[in-house]
């Protein structure tokens, strides 16, 4: 596939990926959108595989979780209220792919953790960035002195000049005779 269409697949994929628990999951019915299946079917064989899966590639959300979705998210599917839905992490939705063996499930779970790679990258940019931002926050602490200093030099330099004393007392303006042309 080309990059282009893979770049464009990876932005589809990227808002449907979301944090709980402290960690980003994708939600069984969004994977089996993508994977081509229904979300019963993804779930059968994710409960038929389940020793493929522990605790850290996959949970099944609270009943205080799904009603905490349902506040944040307008359109609330009768779906949920049956079923408490599953969460997949990274390496959870790329076992569901294996063991749903389907030519789309295979195909898209390589986008899905091409999108969760992106966005560790991001998060690991932030951190990065932060780290930085603390260390020269470091560096500065102990020149706020100096720097005030040189803000005030600088707000001197910019302060426009006083403006030149004037006479005091009535002035007479003369007025110029016309001239006769």
């Amino acid at each position: 596939m080309a990059s282009k269409p893979a770049l464009i697949v990876i932005e589809q994929i990227e808002p449907l990926i979301k944090i709980m628990r402290g960690q980003k999951v994708i939600f069984d019915n969004d994977l089996s959108r993508l994977y081509g299946v229904t979300t019963k079917r993804l779930n059968e064989q994710v409960r038929r595989n389940i020793e493929r899966f522990p605790d850290d590639f996959l949970f099944q959300l609270t009943p205080e979780e799904v009603a905490g979705m349902r506040s944040q998210i307008a359109t609330a599917s009768k779906r949920n209220v049956r079923h408490q839905p599953f969460a997949f992490t990274e390496h959870g939705a790329f076992m569901a792919a294996t063991v749903l063996n389907s030519p789309q499930a295979i195909e898209m779970s390589v986008f899905v953790v091409r999108t969760f790679v992106k966005l560790r990258h991001l998060v690991l940019g932030h951190q990065e960035l932060a780290a930085k931002l603390d260390q020269l926050e470091r560096k500065v602490a102990g020149h706020d002195e100096s720097i005030q200093q040189i803000v005030a030099a600088i707000r001197q330099l910019m302060a426009a000049p006083e403006p030149k004393p004037q006479r005091m007392g009535f002035h007479t303006i003369r007025k110029q005779p016309k001239s006769k042309n």
